[in-house]
């Protein structure tokens, strides 16, 4: 057996080895599969007494694997969270204490590298995982839409607007759902079956752009959903779902990524419609 270079290979070998290991070696191997943020972070010191096994046993359960220590395997589920970014709070920490500093930054230019170190992270992970054929449907979508349904709240409150502007100088008919003077219902009872909605929403998801996700799909109209998560329950309504991991430097999300997505559906529209616009004229000739 090859030591492990990523940490699924990892996963599969602990369950793949479980029932040979030694009870003790199966204690910190249920551990490790089911607390790997602990694993990324903590000391072996703090993971010993978690898993309620002596240090020398984490020792030794690496050594099983072919790692020369245990802090050796303690960065493939560093490199994890950096790569795959599944929590952007604990990237950021990860972040500092590879730079072993434990304190947040407080000085503005401190506060700067550390956003734009984190969002360069985040760009980086849309462009690798948002796949093609999802972009080109989405443009697909709103390039065929008689109108154009755009809906955030709170802090996606500023994705909507821009996506509201941004359509609105393609010359397209966007209507951005605000609620305004309690008038959800009202402006939701607009859609009809050959528009499109675009929802965007992340954790804690609000509640009315939930419900305007349900109305939607009873209508009929085409929806494109940019969140955070693949079960968030806009996913389920979706005929496109676009799944953004954010970055997040302490307690402040960061909404880098989801304006680039935004932007890159504004700009691919407007090059679908100006293709258009030149197969018409074209065909006129």
């Amino acid at each position: 057996m090859s030591v492990a270079t990523n940490l699924t290979e990892l996963q599969d070998q602990i369950r793949s080895r479980y029932n040979d290991l030694s009870k003790r070696l199966q204690q910190v191997a249920e551990y490790v599969l089911d607390n790997s943020n602990s694993i990324a972070f903590d000391t072996v010191a703090v993971i010993a007494k978690q898993a309620n096994v002596p240090p020398s046993t984490l020792i030794r359960f690496a050594n099983a694997f072919d790692f020369s220590g245990f802090n050796e395997m303690k960065q493939l589920f560093r490199k994890n969270l950096v790569e795959e970014t599944a929590s952007y709070t604990d990237r950021a920490r990860l972040f500092k204490e590879q730079e072993g500093d434990e304190t947040p930054p407080e000085r503005p230019e401190d506060i700067l590298r550390e956003f734009a170190r984190a969002n360069a992270q985040a760009m980086k992970q849309l462009a690798a995982q948002t796949a093609p054929e999802k972009l080109d449907e989405a443009v697909e979508i709103l390039a065929n839409a008689e109108n154009i349904y755009v809906m955030g709240l709170r802090r996606s409150f500023s994705i909507a607007t821009y996506l509201t502007y941004a359509l609105r100088h393609l010359e397209r008919r966007s209507f951005l759902i605000d609620g305004i003077g309690g008038m959800f219902h009202e402006q939701l009872g607009m859609i009809g079956p050959k528009d499109a909605v675009i929802s965007v929403s992340f954790t804690p998801y609000a509640r009315e752009t939930v419900e305007l996700s349900e109305i939607v799909s009873e209508v009929g109209a085409k929806q494109i959903v940019i969140t955070d998560s693949q079960i968030s329950p806009l996913a389920s309504f979706s005929d496109v779902c676009f799944v953004v991991k954010e970055a997040q430097v302490d307690a402040f999300r960061s909404q880098s990524a989801s304006m680039c997505l935004a932007q890159t559906l504004a700009v691919s529209l407007a090059y679908r419609q100006d293709e258009n616009d030149d197969n018409k004229a074209a065909s006129n000739h």
